[in-house]
């Protein structure tokens, strides 16, 4: 019965949370014990007031002792002590509602008799026992259960809602009321997850039973919103749980539908479980309707009726197509309507519709069939925040390919018709063009229907030129390819037959359209074919050495193209000097003529490129017109530099092919990066092409500068150290890259002081050129800057790599202050900019060695005559000077501690514990207790919270409005 064993040393071992073997049934042996004696006593000890009375006062006394170790075990057996005594007194319960029937139908036979007296003690003393029971469970209630329901352990509180779910439960006679009820509303705003889902799932469970409803009511209307609250709770559990638990609420009718908006604006929270628990509620409440009891089931085409209110929710985001696939994504394996392929497509071809639908919602179905198609075969839809691959079982690989026949099926008749119908709707044509790529091709042979193969490739190929968007473009490519590799026999024949005839078509409309530029007429054309030939690139190899000289000549000649036109053309003949360039390497043997034209287009697209650096376009830094030209020049140069690398041919037969650009060339690469890098991702520009505007930020910019370094493109003397200036002024997404770069840097050479120093030096000369501006914020933001850099480069030496860098650190003061000095006492406040963030990281004796250093640079310099030219010298050496002194004396202290303080300080000894047999309220004693555990506490999470990786995680701030369905008379 024992849980702790004191020791000689006065030490407690504690039996309970024990790891040793032996012990490892302990608490469950303990919870067994307690209720096998309350069994045994039930016929006579457990109500003769002696026993159990001194059991449970000495349980309630030790349960507000100072120990937590007591009070976590009292708390464990007053609880089950309670649940035992609800076993007994249900038992007791039923006894005595037989002897009352019993005495009932006696008295029908006489009045009095020796039976109806027996019948009428045994009743009485029935119930005076279930009165005794009741009063012994209400002791420990309020004995043990009002003072650790709170306790500062949140083990110790878990348990106590938990056993508190389950008497209410079991034994509502008694307990359900809101005397008892109100403690799991309380722990609703409990600090822990644990208590808080342990509230949720004892009130989940209590809902699931009809009869309790009615007398919750009260406890219903006070506590629904903070229920509500919970499904967007911060651990992701306690939300799925509070979501279930709001369906219960929704079933009963207990809260009205205007109060779940919020709920539907975690539709698209980052946690998965958390998007699946609302997609099930959006199914059953508002699709399938199953809490609206008072109107009968839908009548007619259960899918069709399910689809209607489905698209009803959609409408809400059809000018946001990726929130519409978050909502399907959502809510797929619970709506069996949207795997009803042949229901979907009858509902697009408007063949004998329940609905009727309108152009937006044709399309919202467009996008609902096709995620569901991908869904279908096992592709994610939305991107997972873990990015691991997806693995399948047997059984699941089963599935997909069932689903996969099951779509070919009955879409096979049905594709073409489809097709035909949406060929000009540039909004649905994309994705319906994409399902052939997860289709079973071999179906069409097996069921006869090479004809609609044909002429579903026949409308592909149309799509593809009546086109000129990028998603339009790139699903038909995607499709003739798929057809072109995947199909069988003869249809492989026909398809990569039209895919060459496709390739034929596209260079005669180039070459129209080239004709039709040089003539003076519009470029639209040109501009639109050559997107198609990009997309085709993008995916396959095309032989446009004709195409490739007329581009190289309308460059020459007409110099006042649109941005876009060149950019076009550039990305062409890059992507053709890549191939050729593929070809070559992946050949047994190289001819002479092959090299030479690879080298004739390589120099040729480089001098192309080259002329847009000497005249660079017009980079505006309020709008992003223009600027889409120049990021495309910065990014096609970076990649063809990577190409050419001449590390990737020396010492081969291809050393011809290696190529590095000289500094001249790549001082104006990145100064047109550096414009790019000016203009913020979040300028809106109504003139820009939204289409490729994913490739043309300054995300994209810097990546293509950083390459060069990490890849050995370049030398990293003069790049590096420009790029990494620009490390914290530009947002987010620059100082990831740039921390990745030096992440490389680090892994490729240890010591990066000299790249780290010149970075400093190039921001710092930055900002002595804005120092010439009267804008006194422009001046105080620029010198922020080059703290903010100091500190983050310097924030890369901490722990242990602190006194591993050590030297790295003491080079990057010394040449900093050698810096500083040079000029002073204009460069003087480099000390404070950037120099102080890497001085402060140094051990005491070394910061001496740098006040000595910097005090004899000024025994001979009169500092009065320009005091503010000073003022930063004077900061930086007060700052060193004081932080000298703390580190002493933090040296001082620790070796103060190690030799009188060794393991955890001891608790105060003198601390009065609770008196013995107390039946009262907690003491102030007991709540010093609990203060005290709570400051333990509090010191680990700091440690914890100290050691802590960052994470960063970006979250999407749309938030979705409140979703209404009506619901239908069926």
């Amino acid at each position: 019965m024992c849980w702790f064993n004191y020791e000689l040393q006065g030490e407690i071992e504690d039996y309970q949370g024990s790891k040793k073997k032996e012990f490892k049934n302990f608490k469950e042996n303990l919870v067994s014990f307690w209720d096998t004696l309350v069994i045994e006593c039930q016929n006579g000890p457990l109500f003769d007031k002696d026993l159990f009375d001194k059991c449970m006062d000495y349980i309630i006394a030790l349960s507000c002792t100072p120990p937590r170790v007591y009070r976590l075990v009292a708390s464990l057996m007053g609880l089950q002590l309670v649940t035992s005594f609800i076993s007994v007194a249900k038992r007791l319960a039923v006894h005595r509602d037989t002897t009352q029937r019993q005495l009932n139908a006696e008295r029908k036979k006489r009045v009095d008799g020796p039976r109806v007296e027996s019948l009428n003690n045994r009743l009485s003393a029935t119930h005076e026992q279930k009165l005794v029971i009741d009063e012994m469970m209400r002791k420990i209630f309020t004995g043990l259960f009002v003072h650790r329901y709170r306790d500062v352990d949140p083990n110790i509180r878990m348990s106590c809602i938990q056993s508190l779910g389950v008497w209410i439960l079991s034994y509502p006679t008694l307990f359900l009321q809101d005397l008892y009820l109100k403690y799991l509303g309380w722990t609703l705003n409990d600090k822990s997850a644990g208590v808080r889902k342990a509230a949720v799932l004892a009130l989940q469970n209590l809902y699931e039973v009809e009869d309790n409803v009615p007398t919750l009511s009260l406890f219903t209307e006070r506590f629904s919103n903070r229920m509500i609250e919970l499904a967007d709770d911060v651990d992701v559990s306690v939300a799925v749980c509070a979501i279930g638990l709001v369906k219960q609420l929704l079933r009963h009718q207990l809260i009205p539908d205007d109060d779940l908006g919020p709920l539907y604006d975690l539709l698209i929270d980052d946690p998965p479980e958390i998007r699946r628990a609302i997609g099930e509620l959006v199914y059953d409440h508002l699709i399938a309707q199953k809490f609206n009891s008072s109107q009968p089931g839908p009548k007619g085409n259960e899918s069709e009726i399910h689809l209607g209110r489905m698209l009803q929710i959609l409408r809400e985001f059809s000018t946001d197509p990726i929130l519409s696939i978050y909502v399907i994504d959502d809510v797929w394996e619970y709506m069996k309507a949207m795997k009803d392929w042949k229901c979907i497509i009858s509902m697009l071809l408007d063949e004998n519709p329940l609905i009727e639908l309108t152009d937006e919602d044709a399309t919202n179905l467009t996008r609902l069939l096709f995620a569901s198609v991908r869904k279908a075969v096992g592709l994610r839809i939305v991107p997972a925040s873990d990015n691991r691959k997806q693995y399948f079982s047997k059984a699941q690989k089963e599935a997909i390919e069932n689903n996969r026949r099951d779509l070919t099926i009955a879409m096979m008749k049905n594709y073409p018709l489809l097709l035909r119908k949406f060929m000009a709707d540039k909004a649905k044509i994309s994705s319906l063009v994409e399902i052939i790529v997860y289709m079973n091709l071999e179906l069409y042979s097996l069921k006869r229907q090479e004809q609609n193969f044909r002429t579903t490739l026949l409308l592909i190929k149309d799509a593809f030129f009546k086109h000129g968007e990028k998603d339009a473009l790139r699903s038909c490519v995607k499709a003739i390819k798929f057809c072109s590799t995947e199909s069988r026999g003869e249809l492989q024949d026909f398809a990569r037959n039209k895919l060459k005839e496709l390739e034929d078509e596209l260079l005669d409309k180039l070459k129209s359209a080239t004709k039709e530029v040089i003539d003076g007429e519009d470029e639209y054309s040109l501009l639109v074919n050559l997107k198609r030939l990009y997309e085709l690139q993008l995916s396959r190899p095309i032989s446009i050495d004709e195409f490739y000289g007329d581009s190289i000549t309308i460059l020459h000649s007409f110099r006042n193209l649109d941005d876009e036109v060149v950019s076009f053309l550039l990305l062409n003949m890059y992507l053709d000097v890549a191939w050729s360039l593929h070809s070559i390497i992946n050949s047994e043997t190289v001819s002479e003529g092959s090299l030479s034209s690879l080298l004739s287009k390589r120099d040729t697209l480089l001098e192309e490129l080259e002329y847009f650096l000497n005249a660079p376009p017009e980079v505006g830094e309020g709008s992003k017109s223009g600027n889409q030209l120049a990021c495309r020049v910065c990014t096609i140069l970076a990649d063809v530099w990577c190409l050419f690398r001449k590390t990737n041919f020396s010492s081969t037969k291809l050393e011809r092919l290696g190529y590095c650009p000289d500094v001249s060339i790549l001082q104006k690469f990145w100064t047109l990066c550096e414009k790019q890098l000016k203009i913020s991702d979040d300028t809106e520009d109504e003139d820009v092409n939204k289409e490729y505007i994913e490739e043309t930020n300054r995300d994209t910019v810097m990546i293509a500068a950083a390459k060069l370094i990490a890849s050995d493109t370049i030398p990293k003397d003069y790049l590096a150290p420009e790029i990494i200036s620009h490390f914290v002024m530009h947002g987010a997404g620059i100082a990831e890259i740039v921390k990745s770069l030096i992440t490389v840097l680090r892994k490729k050479d240890d010591n990066v002081s000299e790249i780290f120093l010149e970075a400093l030096k190039r921001a710092y000369l930055r900002h002595l050129e804005l120092s010439r501006s009267d804008d006194e914020s422009i001046k105080s933001e620029s010198f922020q800057e080059c703290k903010n850099l100091a500190a983050r480069l310097a924030g890369i030496f901490v722990g242990a790599a602190r006194n591993k860098h050590r030297p790295e650190i003491l080079k990057i003061v010394k040449e900093g202050i050698e810096y500083a000095f040079e000029d002073t006492p204009k460069h003087l406040s480099f000390l404070e900019a950037s120099v102080l963030h890497f001085a402060s990281r140094l051990p005491a004796p070394d910061i001496r060695d740098v006040l000595k250093d910097v005090q004899k640079r000024t025994e001979n310099v009169n500092a009065e005559e320009d005091p503010s030219g000073w003022r930063p010298y004077n900061t930086f050496y007060e700052s060193l000077l004081e932080k000298c002194a703390k580190n002493e004396g933090i040296q001082d202290e620790k070796e103060w501690t190690t030799t009188r303080q060794r393991g955890r300080p001891r608790k105060r000894q003198n601390i009065e514990g609770r008196r013995l047999f107390d039946e009262h309220g907690s003491s102030d004693e007991e709540d010093s207790i609990n203060t005290s555990d709570q400051e333990d506490a509090q010191v680990e999470g700091d440690e914890e919270d100290d050691n802590a990786p960052l994470i960063h995680s970006l979250k999407s701030t749309s938030k979705l409005r409140s979703l209404r369905v009506s619901r239908q008379e069926n």
